[in-house]
């Protein structure tokens, strides 16, 4: 038997805990919000944590511990469930992947596809598409880990780069036929996969990965001319490149800067929708006075509706870019940006 448990789990493994003691189901539905890195972080702990005791469950929920009782959750088919799990939140190649990267241990089918491409470096996937059609090129950046992907995108020609994130937000369903074409053109590196059914791939959330993770100057370059040729694609990718979340990178100094420029109501609001760990994020850039007041003020109010705390974090995210715009905040990769 697998060694159990027995320290305090951190953040990391109480999340992974608390998902194993939900039904796939429910556990599926929370991976599915989750990013890439996220998803991978968690797998791998999931995967990793071996035999777990009671105590340590009971200090991953606070509050459940006497319905939990003294059972262990067993490490035996514990890869199998995750990968399930996975596989409904994100598909079968996206969590294939993720497994062989998590547990590589564990025998499975291998994605000839991934298996080759994983060892390339991603200027010479690069120079293999170059001249490629950007559907085709599309189909094989979604196959790839983000990082890749966004790597392999900088290396390619300029002309091809909003064509190419264009059919990475549009893709949706591909036959298995087209997979088939695709493996043609790495000189049969890549075995053709069994099955016939369409893969669905795709999707703003993708191409906004991509676009993140790639250099400041593709987003310049790409984003105007998307908006050129659909507008309604720019927006979506706008809303899913810049997330509320995404101002917690910020440091201390720069969320002091943002917060100063934010109204009071429209500040609390917008707080109301995060945990409480979260909002220490920001309560660290106030004064111990101003940041009791502010917990006060949002403990005694009552509930608010989930539209009005969007509308709240919309306007905050509107004041942040402005300030992006203005230099004074700096998010992501700007280093050409300022001298």
């Amino acid at each position: 038997m697998s060694e159990m448990a027995t320290h305090t789990p951190g953040g990391i493994d109480r999340a992974a805990i608390m998902i194993m003691l939900m039904s796939e189901q429910d556990a599926t539905g929370i991976l599915s919000q989750m990013e890439p890195g996220e998803l991978r972080q968690l797998a791998s702990r999931m995967c990793t944590l071996g035999e777990i005791d009671p105590q340590s469950i009971s200090d991953a929920i606070t509050g459940f511990s006497r319905s939990i009782g003294t059972g262990a959750i067993s490490a035996h088919g514990r890869v199998d469930s995750v990968k399930r799990m996975l596989t409904s939140a994100v598909g079968d190649m996206k969590a294939d992947s993720l497994i062989r990267q998590v547990a590589p241990e564990q025998k499975a089918e291998p994605s000839p596809t991934l298996a080759v491409l994983r060892w390339l470096d991603p200027g010479v996937i690069a120079e293999m598409l170059a001249d490629e059609h950007p559907q085709a090129i599309a189909v094989l950046l979604l196959q790839l880990d983000t990082d890749t992907a966004a790597a392999t995108l900088a290396a390619l020609p300029r002309e091809l780069h909003t064509p190419v994130l264009h059919r990475v937000a549009r893709l949706g369903p591909v036959s298995r036929q087209a997979i088939e074409i695709l493996e043609e053109t790495v000189e049969g590196m890549i075995q053709q996969r069994h099955g016939s059914v369409p893969l669905t791939m795709g999707g703003v959330k993708e191409a906004a990965e991509i676009i993140n993770r790639a250099h400041r100057s593709v987003e310049k370059e790409v984003m105007p001319e998307i908006g050129k040729i659909d507008k309604i694609l720019h927006q979506q990718l706008e809303h899913e490149m810049f997330k509320f979340e995404h101002l917690f990178v910020l440091d201390t100094k720069q969320i002091g800067t943002l917060l100063r420029e934010v109204d009071n109501e429209i500040l609390i609001n917008s707080l109301r929708g995060l945990s409480e760990d979260d909002r220490e994020i920001f309560y660290g850039a106030m004064s111990t006075r101003a940041a009791d007041g502010l917990r006060d003020e949002i403990e005694s109010m009552g509930r608010i509706k989930r539209a009005d705390v969007e509308s709240a974090q919309r306007e905050v995210i509107a004041v942040a870019k402005r300030l992006i715009a203005e230099g004074d905040l700096i998010m992501g990769d700007a280093d050409d940006d300022y001298v």
